[in-house]
């Protein structure tokens, strides 16, 4: 039997029921989506810099310096074998009548100057050949190197009569460039490299290895 008015289920007073405790869910779920926001903000922002950077790496590293003697002087790239020393319209040639031995271009760097005859007939197989005018600087030098060092299609050397301090050939094309660190050269690779060459992927390997000074 009840006497009175019946006290509040919730109320509290000392010695009476414990007073229930809020629930932190919402707390938690407004802290999570903070945090997803600011992480989707943090990937758009990296996103965007990388687009732009990769932006600014294909302006600086335009081919449209490349000379294209397929266009300009198509005579020239004749895929004749002969012997002896061979003139050029080019130097360093970039293709044309050459020698029967190609040069080792299994990532070759060589320290001196190698035959043009031999070296044309490395691009034939689809090597590119960066040459550099002697002199340059031993860092130069060396960033070349690291390029081309143990890459298969790819040799390396100094050419005494070429006029620009770098210069790389695949067959019948060529680019001259000033820098060890231009952007291009590693463009000219990519889009030259085995694929520009008459014989595309003929071997390297097992040619003369011998420099020519």
């Amino acid at each position: 039997m009840q006497y009175g008015p019946p006290a509040p289920a919730a109320a509290w007073y000392p010695g009476g029921p414990v007073p229930p405790k809020r629930s932190s869910t919402g707390l938690v779920v407004t802290l999570v989506a903070l945090v997803v926001v600011l992480c989707l903000g943090i990937i758009v922002t990296v996103v965007l810099v990388l687009l732009k950077a990769a932006g600014s790496a294909n302006a600086a590293a335009d081919l449209s310096a490349v000379i294209d003697y397929h266009q300009t002087d198509p005579g020239a790239l004749a895929q004749t074998h002969q012997s002896g020393t061979i003139s050029y319209p080019m130097t360093p040639p970039a293709g044309g009548p050459h020698d029967y031995y190609w040069q080792n271009c299994t990532g070759d760097v060589y320290d001196a100057p190698i035959a043009d005859e031999k070296a044309v007939h490395s691009l034939e197989h689809g090597a590119v050949w960066i040459t550099y005018r002697p002199g340059l600087d031993a860092a130069s030098v060396q960033r070349l190197a690291d390029r081309v060092s143990g890459v298969d299609h790819m040799l390396l050397s100094p050419h005494p009569r070429q006029t620009a301090p770098i210069s790389l050939q695949a067959w019948g094309y060529q680019l001259a460039v000033d820098r060890a660190d231009d952007p291009r050269i590693d463009a000219f690779i990519r889009k030259y490299r085995i694929t520009a060459g008459p014989e595309k992927g003929a071997t390297c390997a097992g040619g003369w290895t011998a420099t020519a000074g």
